[in-house]
């Protein structure tokens, strides 16, 4: 069993990052741990749809697949009890108004994972869209180029090896601790501040 540092949560905790980085299999581990709810969008969207992502962009394309998935998003986001742990789709955090969304209204945990883990990974299955009938080695790479920029814009990153679950888990919540801490002191020192210019 892992251990939670003390994490007092006001907000949800959105999980990005490419395929194969393990957003959904860390995000449920972090939800267990934080014992809170734990949601995969990706699944929210299959539900609403009745098909599986794979097929809905097969035959709506992707600009319909990213409507839905901002829609969905959007939903979690604004759903009671709002404090859960949601894991994203690889390009839900390249979209400009779900990352607007994120960034205002949770925090973001980016899983940045080196080329041959996500290859490692993502390889035999057929629930990736992009990596169909693709080498998965090339389309990871050139995502990783135009991606991770983007992703970089999160409040937390935490890089992640081949390595258990619960040492990824346990860099997680040591990153989501510090945050916490981090953002808990800047909000001091800017009460601090205000205080100090009105008194002046």
């Amino acid at each position: 069993m892992v251990r939670a540092p003390k994490i007092i949560l006001d907000k949800p905790i959105v999980m990005v990052g490419l395929m194969g980085a393990g957003k959904t299999s860390v995000g449920r581990a972090l939800a267990r741990a934080l014992d809170i709810p734990f949601v995969d969008s990706d699944s929210e969207i299959e539900a609403a749809a009745g098909a599986s992502v794979v097929d809905i962009f097969s035959m709506y394309g992707e600009q319909e697949f990213r409507r839905a998935e901002t829609s969905v998003i959007e939903r979690l986001l604004d759903s009671e009890p709002r404090i859960k742990v949601i894991s994203t789709g690889e390009g839900a955090f390249i979209t400009p108004a779900v990352r607007e969304m994120v960034l205002k209204r949770a925090v973001s945990v980016w899983l940045k994972a080196d080329l041959d883990l996500l290859v490692k990974r993502t390889n035999f299955r057929n629930t990736r869209p992009q990596l169909l009938n693709n080498d998965s080695r090339v389309i990871l790479s050139q995502l990783i180029n135009e991606r991770y920029d983007t992703y970089a814009m999160a409040n937390i990153m935490v890089e992640t090896h081949d390595e258990s679950l619960r040492k990824t888990l346990n860099a997680v919540l040591r990153a989501v601790a510090q945050y916490q801490k981090t953002t808990e002191n800047k909000n001091a020192n800017k009460l601090k501040q205000q205080t100090k210019q009105k008194k002046e």
